[in-house]
């Protein structure tokens, strides 16, 4: 990425919640927390850091449904620290049992703090409505019961299983040169040993429920209202990026627009497209007014009955495309933007897709296209609702979803 002293090192791997049974369900996500506590060279968790925090880098890690992720954002003249770094912790870890007993107690209080936080736990309740007990419907964090009891084996058992050469993907993005592949490739060597799980596939069966409320003393009530959609892979995945754009996904947006700024009726509220392999969700999120829960709820159905009856305008449809292709240029910009993007999509799919094959789809989208997908994607049928706050009129709200 010409223009930038910066390079994101990042390696993703195929493991998350799909990869999980529901006897070990949150492994890949405590397995993340302790590739952070030492290894071969950097043998301590104060020592991983500091050799990161020394020249200033930025260094993380992430546990979604279908794969993890670890990574350091640096100068270009620390590529190679960042390199020894992540091919240490993920190598040579050693998974000390006192660091896993201390971390049990970290990853509970994590636990916590979503449940504290519904902005964050209404997706994940979402989620769970919409798939069902099954991997995609499982939070990442997993299940206290196993975070209590899961034993160092089935860490090493976990690690030998998924991160194989054939189920990792590992990307440098920014300042790289002709002597990056060959560091890439020293730092982490090549093996033939192939993964051991495969992810679970979805089934569409197993979620019934049209609605989920979880009972909770808030100043706000926090909602999620949509649907489940195509996958990313499918061909109509473009038009439904610009449904959900035109629907609520920027400031001049319906939901805005309508919900917030003419009603009065929350202060956050957006529709998001969230995306993955075989399905995926447009989901409007919004934290309403308590006294005004189910008024907000019939303001956002309307917006749905209303695209799905009249559809979009021309105007909006070139308006979201437009604004779909510019957030793509800026992404541009972020180093770790743009490994994560080329990562995904080697690790889940095999190919790479450029920026610019991603802006040329979502130019090709048909206002009929969008229209169409509307006019099926949003029925009443279809609908499903996730709640966190005060207790709400359950007869009510089903009326309302009908």
């Amino acid at each position: 990425m010409p223009g930038t002293n910066v390079v994101t090192t990042l390696v993703l791997v195929g493991a998350g919640s799909r990869y999980e049974s529901k006897e070990n369900t949150g492994l890949s996500h405590f397995l993340e927390h302790m590739f952070f506590k030492g290894a071969k060279k950097y043998k301590t968790p104060i020592e991983v850091s500091e050799a990161v925090d020394s020249f200033g880098g930025e260094f993380n890690a992430f546990t979604g449904k279908e794969y993890a992720g670890y990574y350091v954002k640096s100068g270009k003249e620390n590529l190679d620290t960042s390199l020894d770094v992540l091919s240490d912790m993920l190598i040579e870890a050693t998974f000390p049992a006192q660091e896993i007993e201390k971390e049990r107690g970290v990853i509970l209080e994590e636990m916590a703090m979503y449940q504290d936080a519904p902005m964050y736990q209404i997706s994940w309740d979402f989620e769970r409505l919409v798939f069902g007990d099954q991997p995609l419907g499982w939070d990442q964090i997993g299940t206290a019961e196993v975070i209590k009891n899961i034993t160092r084996e089935a860490f090493v058992d976990y690690k030998e299983s998924q991160y194989t050469a054939d189920n990792m993907i590992i990307v440098c993005a920014g300042a790289v040169d002709k002597t990056t592949l060959d560091k890439m490739e020293k730092m982490f060597p090549v093996s033939d040993k192939p993964r051991g799980i495969p992810p679970t596939k979805f089934e569409a069966s197993f979620a019934t429920d049209k609605i989920k409320l979880r009972v909770k003393k808030t100043e706000q009530y926090h909602l999620s209202f949509g649907v489940q959609t195509p996958a990313e892979t499918d061909p109509l995945f473009p038009a439904l990026k610009v449904l959900g754009v035109a629907l609520g996904g920027n400031m001049s947006s319906r939901m805005f627009q309508r919900v917030r700024e003419t009603q009065g009726l929350c202060y956050s509220i957006r529709t998001n497209v969230d995306e993955y392999s075989d399905t995926g969700l447009m989901t409007t999120r919004a934290g309403v007014k308590v006294s005004e829960v189910l008024k907000a709820v019939e303001a956002i159905r309307h917006e749905y009955d209303e695209i799905s009856e009249k559809g979009i305008s021309q105007l909006e449809c070139e308006k979201a495309i437009n604004y779909i292709v510019g957030k793509t240029d800026l992404s541009t910009e972020d180093t770790e933007d743009v490994a994560h993007e080329y990562a995904k999509n080697v690790l889940l799919y095999g190919s790479v897709e450029t920026y610019e094959d991603w802006k040329e789809k979502v130019r090709a989208v048909k206002l009929e296209d969008v229209n169409k997908l509307a006019k099926e994607l949003l029925k009443p049928e279809n609908f499903r609702f996730a709640g966190i706050g005060p207790k709400l009129d359950e007869d009510k709200l089903k009326d309302l979803l009908k």
